[in-house]
């Protein structure tokens, strides 16, 4: 059953946010193993998990490269404009998170 459009668009947005929050904070259990600062390593991981994330929020990139395959030549451009919006949702995320980890770990914002 596919999933309506609102609801895929807000999970997309709180899966990349998700995706930094968490990958960056574990990250950072790594960095303080290690002897690394882990308040810096959360900003720096958050950074390198950004295209990731909207990846794992998309859902793969073979699935949003077919719907924007159909988008073009079958000429369903409502996929290819819902497809946008949930990369744009990602970003957003994304965005997010690396602005609340750099607010909390009061580093430079990005």
């Amino acid at each position: 059953m596919e999933e309506r459009f609102f609801e895929t668009f807000i999970h997309c947005y709180f899966i990349a946010f998700g995706v930094v929050i968490g990958g960056s904070i574990l990250g950072s259990v790594g960095a303080f193993i290690t002897g690394n600062a882990p308040l810096t390593e959360i900003g720096r991981i958050a950074v390198q998990l950004r295209i990731w994330a909207i990846v794992a929020a998309i859902g793969g990139t073979f699935d949003a490269i077919a719907n924007f395959e159909r988008g073009i030549y079958d000429g369903s451009t409502m996929d290819l404009f819902k497809q946008a919006l949930f990369i744009l949702s990602a970003m957003g995320g994304v965005k997010t998170a690396i602005l609340l980890l750099n607010w909390l770990t009061q580093e430079d914002i990005a």
